[in-house]
């Protein structure tokens, strides 16, 4: 397996730095980190990737607007240090900076899931596929039931899987992929990365059913 490394704070705030195996899940990508052109794309993956465009857009104009009110510092949102929830599973974790996407990130997000009956999420993730704040049918309360909270309640999880992995890291103009999630639905996923101010954040990533192969 690839390793993934990561810096996780345990109690006291001391962070340390721990390895997460990367999943070898049956991924693979459809068309790979695709020209600037789209030309190889079909119709609806092109609606697709123009959404996900503007959805970048909006993600990164909001975290810089962050920076700027002094609400955190660019630091900060690049320290990867990820606090873990007691008693969550699958693990999950707080940041320096979850709170003001649990403020902020929802109505972009809806907005852009909205956009489609096929879409399954739409997600602003950063470099290691943490989502501070996930889909709002994603982030029910959690139940204590590991098979319902797998379904409902995947807000603020680090997705280290392949194509999690992959998205997240990718800095061409997008990424389209074809898998399969943890919940047995198979969907594509189209990315494009998110920079605050010329640096590399993360990515959104935008999963829906291809009708239009």
């Amino acid at each position: 397996m690839r390793q993934l490394t990561i810096l996780l704070a345990v109690v006291g705030g001391l962070a340390v730095s721990t390895s997460m195996a990367m999943a070898q899940s049956p991924s693979r990508p459809v068309r790979g980190a695709a020209s600037d052109s789209g030309d190889e794309l079909s119709s609806q993956d092109r609606e697709v990737l123009d959404w996900a465009n503007s959805f970048a857009g909006e993600i990164s104009q909001l975290l810089e607007r962050w920076i700027a009110a002094h609400e955190i510092t660019e630091e900060k949102l690049f320290s990867r240090l990820y606090y873990p929830i007691p008693r969550t599973d699958p693990p999950k974790y707080t940041t320096d900076y979850d709170a003001l996407a649990d403020r902020d990130f929802p109505a972009i997000q809806e907005k852009y899931l909205n956009k489609s009956a096929v879409l399954q999420f739409a997600i602003a993730v950063d470099q290691n596929g943490y989502v501070p704040t996930h889909n709002q049918k994603f982030a029910m309360p959690a139940t204590g039931n590991r098979a319902v909270d797998l379904l409902n309640n995947r807000t603020k999880r680090l997705f280290g899987d392949r194509t999690g992995a992959a998205a997240a890291r990718n800095e061409a103009p997008y990424l389209l992929q074809q898998y399969k999630r943890d919940t047995g639905e198979l969907i594509a996923d189209l990315s494009v990365p998110v920079q605050i101010k010329g640096r590399h954040w993360g990515c959104v990533r935008i999963g829906y059913r291809r009708v239009d192969k």
